[in-house]
């Protein structure tokens, strides 16, 4: 597996390399201490596997080099790494295509989980964003509060999974898809089914997640795996999720 860090501060590169040379003995890392490398980095050799992008960077805006990094290269996965850990940052992030967001201050081991979560498919969204003012809608969610509810009864006791929320299995197929951030026509070639009926079983996930919106489904669904302590599993109908190489 190929990652590659984007990162102008070579203290934060030396330790997240460190980091995510845990993943395996079969992943290589490259650092990029600006957006401008970091571009002809991707130029040379765009068979990269995971990108984790500062969005503090010394020669330009790191939402800026997001949006490119996801409109030039779709299938590649990008985390954020960033000392901002606010609310409406994470939702731009992730609204944006961004497959997770970890702040910096979290420990070696959420970022190591993060990136597992990441590689399992899955979207990683920091615990701490979840109770801000502007998240109240989410918070309001039947189905987010019993899975909150029956999560804190007993660390010991199994969480309820995203399988009842009551999706069908082609809904989940939906489901992990929109999570990778697969507009509904890309959706619709992948599983073989028409725009609008992709439409259908967008709004059937929304509901069933009591969103509104798919931003808000991600991070519902990422607030979901924080109290299971695990990712996003498609059943077996499902194209298979994101794997490193």
């Amino acid at each position: 597996m190929k990652v590659l860090l984007i990162d102008d501060h070579p203290l934060i590169l030396a330790a997240l390399q460190s980091v995510i040379q845990g993943l395996g003995d079969n992943v290589s890392v490259s650092a990029a201490d600006s957006g401008r490398v970091a571009r002809e980095t991707l130029r040379q050799d765009p068979s990269y596997d995971l990108v984790l992008l500062d969005l503090h960077l010394g020669d330009e805006d790191g939402f800026d080099l997001l949006g490119e990094l996801r409109s030039k290269y779709p299938a590649l996965p990008v985390v954020v790494i960033s000392a901002s850990d606010r609310t409406s940052d994470v939702i731009r992030a992730i609204d944006m295509g961004a497959m997770g967001f970890v702040p910096k201050r979290a420990t070696n081991e959420t970022l190591f989980d993060a990136l597992q979560q990441v590689m399992s498919g899955g979207v990683y969204v920091p615990p701490m964003s979840m109770g801000a003012d502007n998240m109240t809608q989410l918070s309001s969610s039947p189905h987010i509060q019993q899975v909150q509810r029956e999560a804190t009864v007993s660390s010991f006791q199994t969480v309820p999974s995203l399988v009842q929320l009551g999706l069908t299995p082609r809904q989940s197929d939906v489901l992990n898809l929109l999570l990778k951030g697969q507009p509904n026509k890309l959706i619709a070639r992948e599983l073989g089914l028409s725009v609008e009926t992709v439409k259908d079983h967008v709004a059937a996930v929304l509901r069933a997640l009591g969103v509104s919106s798919r931003t808000q489904a991600v991070i519902a669904v990422s607030q979901i795996l924080q109290k299971q302590g695990g990712s996003v599993v498609a059943p077996a109908s499902a194209a298979g999720a994101w794997r490193p190489r």
